[in-house]
């Protein structure tokens, strides 16, 4: 019988994030106008920041996969209207827990694309998965932990939210990880990366450029529809796959 490996580190990370948007959410009901709108342009300016962090992995000869990537998901975001099936998700959650928070679906997409989009989510997950380590995950509860503080104060109760796409993102990785490390099929060696860290580094570099966009938008510098181009966080991963299976780099 396959033991499978039970996701401890993410439930570890749902609680920091729990226990800091409820911090967040009291903060955000004792400020003053004025302080809330200097929060708001310094979470503004970490996020620019953060999203520079992560665009910058960007792995060498691969900008035009990146840049293609991005164009082809934002076509086929505003083709299939996925903004407005991301509003009517958050209305509904929004309907089904009587919460009356107008920024709540921008505040679910943000803290996904801060706590689920990244190099720490994938490696740490996988990590546990196939060797029971969750160093790298308790780091990520802590940093994601203080994180839901500030963005829980600026954007509302749409961050705590983001523990659900966490639990069946990164928890689904450590669980996939663990039947497939006990799998008879196909035998996976623990020293073997299960992700060609190229791709991995462009799936950050693709996340980290919508949060640049959702610091821009955050600073009132510009209107980007990062919902709409969400999908190219997976058409990344396929082109760039693609592009390295051309290059005769297979993985």
């Amino acid at each position: 019988m396959k033991q499978i490996t039970l996701p401890l580190g993410t439930f570890i990370n749902m609680a920091t994030v729990l226990v800091g948007s409820l911090i967040g959410l009291w903060l955000q009901n004792i400020f003053p106008a004025r302080i809330e709108s200097i929060i708001f342009q310094a979470i503004g300016l970490g996020t620019l920041l953060i999203g520079l962090q992560m665009a910058l992995k960007a792995p060498d000869g691969y900008l035009l996969e990146l840049i293609f990537s991005l164009i082809i998901g934002g076509i086929i975001g505003e083709l299939i209207h996925f903004d407005q099936q991301l509003n009517q998700l958050g209305d509904a959650l929004k309907g089904l827990f009587q919460i009356g928070d107008g920024r709540f679906t921008e505040g679910l997409i943000t803290a996904f694309l801060l706590f689920c989009i990244g190099s720490m989510t994938i490696v740490g997950a996988i990590e546990e998965g196939l060797q029971g380590k969750r160093e790298l995950l308790m780091i990520k509860a802590t940093l994601d932990g203080v994180s839901s503080i500030a963005f829980a104060a600026t954007y509302g109760i749409g961050v705590l939210f983001s523990i659900v796409p966490m639990l069946i993102l990164q928890g689904g990785i450590t669980v996939l990880t663990s039947l497939l490390k006990h799998s008879k099929k196909e035998a996976i060696k623990e020293e073997q990366p299960l992700i060609d860290p190229v791709i991995l580094n462009q799936l950050s570099a693709a996340g980290g450029l919508l949060i640049l966009g959702i610091g821009i938008r955050l600073l009132h510098l510009g209107t980007i529809n990062i919902e709409n181009l969400l999908p190219g966080l997976l058409v990344a991963v396929v082109v760039t796959g693609l592009s390295r299976r051309m290059k005769g780099k297979e993985f």
